[in-house]
């Protein structure tokens, strides 16, 4: 797996339109929270159990095919790196994370969103 800075992830996706970007967080903080465009929700983990997601290779497999490059976003970071870890495991060859995720580490105040992250490094997003 590599890792890509925010702002080197939207570069790549850019450059590499065939790329698949997937949102691994909860459907929750997709919708609530915003997520970047262009991404497309396949949770990780989600409610109302909270457990590792069963399906979440199928799925990425058929949102990808075997040959795309997928590039994985959580919101700090650590989900995506477990996906992309699950990724692997089951054959795929090109898994990209993006390092501190949507909405980055947390600040000296227990904050997110001030620190680093895609959306602290003004890249496009939304809500739906």
């Amino acid at each position: 797996m590599q890792h890509l800075t925010p702002k080197e992830a939207y570069e790549f996706l850019k450059k590499n339109p065939e790329a698949v970007f997937i949102d691994v967080r909860s459907e929750m903080e997709y919708l609530f929270v915003g997520h970047p465009e262009g991404s497309i929700l396949i949770p990780w983990v989600d409610a109302p159990d909270w457990e590792v997601n069963p399906h979440f290779v199928s799925h990425v497999k058929a949102a990808a095919s075997m040959s795309r490059p997928v590039v994985l976003i959580c919101r700090s970071g650590r989900r995506s790196v477990d996906a992309g870890l699950a990724l692997e495991k089951a054959g795929l060859t090109e898994v990209y994370n993006v390092l501190n995720g949507f909405e980055g580490e947390l600040s000296d105040e227990h904050h997110r969103n001030t620190v680093n992250g895609w959306r602290v490094d003004g890249l496009p997003w939304g809500q739906t």
